[in-house]
């Protein structure tokens, strides 16, 4: 009786080591999937990021091209009104003396 008793004594101890082998085997498995997953998922933010980085400076230098255009728009403004203001002084003059002449030759 004791030989049947041993065997089946050590078939338990057998059971319950292969039991505790396969746990751990399995919580080593979780551990890294979970690893792996946060890896991924600190790689997937940091290329998220890295996007955020380029989109903004792409319109920080869209942000800078509008400034140098409407700065080169103003400046033709400015010349535009200019340019305007001879023209009307000038067409002012001419008429003013246009009209000294037409009343120089009434008077003649």
């Amino acid at each position: 009786m004791s030989r049947p008793l041993l065997l089946v004594t050590l078939l338990l101890l057998m059971v319950l080591t292969s039991q505790l082998d396969w746990n751990q085997k399995i919580v080593n498995e979780v551990e890294a999937r979970s690893s792996a997953l946060s890896r991924k998922q600190q790689y997937v933010l940091e290329r998220e990021e890295s996007v955020k980085e380029k989109i903004i400076l792409s319109q920080e230098k869209h942000i800078q091209k509008l400034k140098i255009l409407v700065q080169s728009l103003q400046e033709q403004l400015l010349l535009c009104r200019g340019k305007d203001e001879f023209v009307n002084d000038t067409t002012g003059s001419l008429t003013e003396l246009l009209n000294e002449l037409k009343q120089h030759q009434i008077m003649e």
